[in-house]
């Protein structure tokens, strides 16, 4: 079992930037896949980035790309989540989640994830 605890969301101007932070404790937290999704207001939940167990491969949706960084330290279980020039379309709870992986890939779907934080919200004023 893998418990997640995200952090570091917040309210912050456009323009400014964020890291959020995702720990998890549990088995073996360099056998998981993980990802960052967000919900905002009247919204359904939305894949952000993903990275594999060993961090060599990322993905980004479409719209994430250029502003958000993910990546993680597995000595430290943790997964992160930098945003840069944040807009007040960013507005959002910010999940991350977790799948035991055999392979050293990832996943962009909420299906595809098994265990999932509480969320940190981030608010951006304009």
């Amino acid at each position: 079992q893998v418990q997640l605890v995200e952090s570091g969301g917040g309210l912050v101007q456009a323009g400014g930037s964020l890291r959020l932070s995702c720990a998890a404790s549990g088995p073996i937290f360099s056998s998981y896949a993980m990802g960052w999704f967000r919900q905002g207001p009247g919204k359904e939940r939305e894949f952000v980035a993903g990275i594999s167990w060993s961090g060599r491969k990322t993905y980004y949706a479409d719209s994430m790309k250029g502003r958000f960084t993910i990546s993680r330290d597995n000595a430290k279980n943790t997964v992160y989540l930098q945003i840069d020039s944040l807009k007040p379309e960013d507005t959002a709870v910010y999940y991350c989640a977790a799948r035991y992986r055999s392979d050293d890939d990832l996943g962009r779907y909420s299906y595809e994830y098994d265990y999932w934080g509480q969320g940190t919200q981030v608010t951006v004023s304009s």
